[in-house]
C-alpha cells in the first residue's frame, strides 16, 4: 500500500482523515505520516498498516497492485 492509495481510498469514500482515523483507532499523527509521500506507510508499522488497509477495504475499497491495471502502478476502486 501506497501513501496515494491511501489519500485515494478515503476520497472515494469520501472519508475526511479525522474520519479515518474514528474508524480505525489510530492517531491523526499516524494517518497523516502515512499520507504523507516522504513518510508513507513504510515507516509505518505492519499493524498500523494492515489495520488501515482493514478499515479501508471493509468500507468497499480494493486495493490494486504494481500490474494489475491496464496501465500501471498500484492503484484504488470500489468493489461493486
Amino acid at each position: 500500500m501506497k501513501a496515494n492509495q491511501i489519500r485515494a481510498a478515503r476520497a472515494l469514500l469520501n472519508w475526511s482523515q479525522n474520519e479515518l482515523v474514528e474508524k480505525s483507532g489510530l492517531s491523526l499523527t499516524t494517518i497523516r505520516r502515512m499520507e504523507d509521500e516522504t513518510i508513507g506507510p513504510d515507516r509505518s508499522s505492519a499493524g498500523n498498516v494492515a489495520t488501515v488497509a482493514k478499515v479501508l477495504q471493509e468500507a468497499g475499497v480494493i486495493f490494486q497492485g504494481e500490474g494489475e491495471m491496464i496501465d500501471g502502478g498500484p492503484g484504488v476502486r470500489l468493489g461493486k
